[in-house]
């Protein structure tokens, strides 16, 4: 179907290509309502990657974009900002149907050293009262699962990076409706999540996870909110993109595992989990947020 979104959205001309309707004014009163944090340096990439998953559903959805005020940006323009996204203060008291949590590179700073970290603890209120349901992308699934649970975040030596499978454990939960054993998501994080961490918090229930990376997928029982440790947004080239990024700062990155054809980075990876994605976003449009 179609998004409603602001017309300055940077992401729009890439969106058209990719032949999702864009609407920026009429009458949607049956649209769902989505808020998307965006939290990443690359507003873009994330705003194209989150709107493109949406705009492939079978609802049209009024997406609006927001910023943290507290957080002076490098990437991008604060006029940008104050034209397309909103604040906290703008949407108070306003209910969404679901809301989006990006990832950011924040895994080695610890959570009160976070310039924003008081303003993300607000929103996250906020989230719990206004919002039906919450999804919690990479490093913000930490973020979450700390502050409503105080569930440490685990920093690993290895970056794990790459398009990994994961058993499907909560096979009664309607967020796999469609897959059957397993469910594909690329990775790139410096953290995992430990299952001890969490075995007696009865509120949440891991729903995938895999031998090689750990924990993917856990929710609220009543999936109020969900934490991914996984970037089911990311692009056919994003793991690419990021693999050359810290090659050309002379780092010396671990190729990401079952992406490049062969390990030749090189060539342009196939992409193995857009349709496990748009099924797992489908799903929770169709059965939390619906």
């Amino acid at each position: 179907m179609g998004l409603v979104i602001n017309e300055n959205i940077s992401a729009i001309d890439l969106l058209r290509k990719d032949n999702i309707d864009i609407n920026f004014q009429g009458d949607f009163q049956d649209s769902l309502k989505v808020l998307i944090l965006n939290l990443m340096p690359n507003k873009l990439d994330t705003e194209y990657q989150l709107l493109k998953l949406l705009g492939n559903s079978f609802v049209d959805i009024q997406v609006d974009f927001l910023y943290v005020k507290s957080h002076k940006p490098k990437n991008t323009s604060l006029n940008y900002l104050e034209i397309a996204y909103k604040t906290l203060e703008q949407i108070k008291n306003t209910n969404y149907d679901g809301m989006i949590i990006t990832g950011a590179p924040l895994e080695f700073v610890d959570f009160g050293d976070i310039s924003y970290w008081n303003e993300l603890k607000i929103i996250m209120d906020y989230s719990n009262k206004y919002v039906k349901s919450t999804i919690y992308l990479c490093w913000a699934a930490v973020a979450g699962l700390y502050y409503n649970y105080k569930i440490p975040k685990h920093i690993i030596d290895k970056k794990v990076v790459g398009i990994f499978s994961h058993e499907i454990i909560g096979r009664n939960s309607p967020l796999f409706k469609g897959l059957e054993q397993e469910i594909i998501t690329p990775h790139s994080r410096y953290f995992e999540i430990r299952e001890e961490d969490i075995r007696d918090i009865k509120e949440l229930e891991v729903l995938s996870k895999s031998n090689d990376v750990g924990i993917h997928i856990l929710a609220e029982r009543e999936g109020k909110a969900i934490y991914i440790t996984g970037h089911p947004e990311y692009n056919t080239d994003t793991l690419k993109n990021e693999y050359k990024r810290d090659r050309n700062k002379g780092l010396v990155p671990n190729l990401p595992k079952n992406y490049f054809p062969d390990d030749d980075f090189s060539v342009i990876p196939k992409n193995t989990w857009r349709n496990h994605s748009q099924r797992l976003i489908n799903n929770w449009i169709r059965y939390y947020l619906v």
